[in-house]
């Protein structure tokens, strides 16, 4: 690890990880190489490998930031409401998770060989950041819907997570993609993240209330 202040230090993570989400919006994860990432950055690809040994590193570094832009996101409906009623639940977190759209993307498609490919302490500090989002959501549920014991809670977070890692390939295709399910007479392939999550978001909770 190259010398400087902590801070300087997490700028410049920061910076190879932001350039790593711009790639991400137009390249595959197969495709972006540390290279690519260096070019896009004041570093060069020797330098990155100060920072992150691994491209999968940079992602898993980048997972955990929409991890965290996520919590912000859900500690801050916890503190601007008192109460909430399902539909209205439903609706912002609906909206938040429309947001997230990086965040659903990785985790259904190159999760595996970020975590493989990662050394445990990056890893380690990502599953703190997925756990914090677990426990934040816990949060809401147990404000907004006291009714809910903890096993109920337990229960809609074992369905939800799941459900977030499915929510990708149902939102987002290739012309590629929707050209084969027009020729093989599959339905869908128009629907958002909005508008997939908000009523299984609002089922899943009347199924407890």
């Amino acid at each position: 690890m190259p010398k400087g202040s902590e801070e300087l230090t997490n700028a410049r993570k920061e910076e190879i990880v932001n350039a790593c989400a711009a790639l991400y919006e137009t390249m595959s994860f197969k495709d972006i190489t540390l290279r690519d990432i260096g070019e896009k950055t004041s570093f060069t690809r020797t330098s990155i490998y100060n920072y992150f040994q691994t491209k999968e590193e940079i992602f898993l570094s980048l997972l955990k930031q929409e991890h965290d832009a996520w919590i912000a996101d859900m500690d801050e409906m916890i503190h601007q409401n008192t109460a909430m009623e399902a539909e209205a639940f439903a609706e912002v977190l609906a909206r938040i998770l429309e947001k997230r759209s990086c965040m659903l993307k990785l985790m259904s498609m190159n999760i595996y060989d970020m975590e493989v490919n990662s050394r445990i302490e990056n890893l380690v500090d990502f599953k703190k950041s997925y756990a914090e989002a677990s426990e934040t959501l816990d949060k809401c549920l147990e404000k907004f819907f006291p009714s809910m014991t903890e096993e109920d809670r337990k229960e809609f977070l074992y369905a939800f997570f799941p459900f977030l890692f499915g929510v990708h390939p149902y939102t987002s295709h290739t012309e590629k993609q929707l050209e084969a399910m027009r020729q093989a007479g599959v339905k869908g392939g128009d629907c958002t993240i909005y508008e997939l999550t908000k009523p299984f978001l609002l089922r899943l909770l009347k199924s407890f209330l």
